[in-house]
C-alpha cells in the first residue's frame, strides 16, 4: 500500500538512542526523525560520529529537538545523568563493538566489557529511571556465535531477555545483518582498491 507504520508510538515522545553517531545508530535516529518524537537524545562515544549525525538531523529534520551528549554505556552516573535529565521514554540500544576481526584476540575483553556490560548498565538505568519500551540492536551473528562479537551480543540478548518484567519495561530484541556501506564494511574496503 505504500504507508509506512511504526509499531512504537514515537510521535510526541523523547527517544533515546545510544550509538547514535555509528552506522546503525545514526540510521536509527533518521527514521524516528519522521515519525515527529518530542526530542531525539543522541548519546555516542564518538565526539565526531555524534557531530557528524547531529549536523545531518538538523538539516534533514529542523523541526525535530536534539540532545547531543557524549558519553560512553559502561559509565553509570553518566547514563543517570542523561537519564534524569532527557526523561527518555524509548531507547533504541545500538551502542556495540561490532567490528568481527578487531575484536576477535587483542580486543576481545573490551567487547565484553562494551557489548555485555555496557548493555546491562543500559537495562539498569532504563530500569531505575522508568522506561517503557527497550529496544536492544543485535546482530545476525549472535544466532550460533563464532567469533568474540557474535557471543558478545548473544550474551547480552539471553541477559536483557531473561531478565525479569521490572517496573513496567518492555525489552525487544532485534538483529541486523551485515549493513552495505557501513562504517567497518568492506564496501567502501572495494571502493577504494
Amino acid at each position: 500500500t505504500g504507508v509506512q507504520t511504526c509499531a512504537l508510538p514515537i510521535s510526541g515522545r523523547v527517544v533515546l538512542v545510544t550509538g547514535a553517531g555509528g552506522s546503525i545508530g545514526s540510521d536509527l535516529c533518521r527514521q524516528i526523525a519522521r515519525f515527529d518524537p518530542s526530542s531525539i537524545v543522541l548519546f555516542e562515544a564518538s565526539e565526531y560520529a555524534l557531530y557528524q549525525v547531529a549536523e545531518d538531523l538538523s538539516h534533514q529534520f529542523p523541526s525535530v529537538p536534539l540532545h547531543t551528549l557524549v558519553g560512553d554505556i559502561r559509565h553509570r552516573n553518566r547514563l543517570d545523568e542523561l537519564f534524569e535529565l532527557h526523561k527518555p521514554e524509548i531507547v533504541f540500544h545500538a551502542a556495540a563493538y561490532k567490528h568481527v576481526p578487531l575484536m576477535e584476540v587483542d580486543n576481545a575483553w573490551q567487547a565484553v566489557s562494551n557489548n555485555v556490560g555496557g548493555t546491562l548498565e543500559v537495562l539498569d538505568a532504563a530500569e531505575r529511571h522508568s522506561v517503557r519500551k527497550l529496544v536492544i540492536v543485535s546482530t545476525d551473528k549472535a544466532v550460533n556465535p563464532t567469533n568474540v562479537m557474535g557471543a558478545t551480543k548473544r550474551l547480552a540478548e539471553l541477559l536483557a531477555l531473561r531478565r525479569p518484567a521490572a517496573r513496567g519495561l518492555q525489552i525487544v530484541t532485534v538483529r541486523f545483518g551485515n549493513v552495505l556501506g557501513s562504517t567497518g564494511s568492506v564496501i567502501p574496503k572495494f571502493k577504494a582498491q
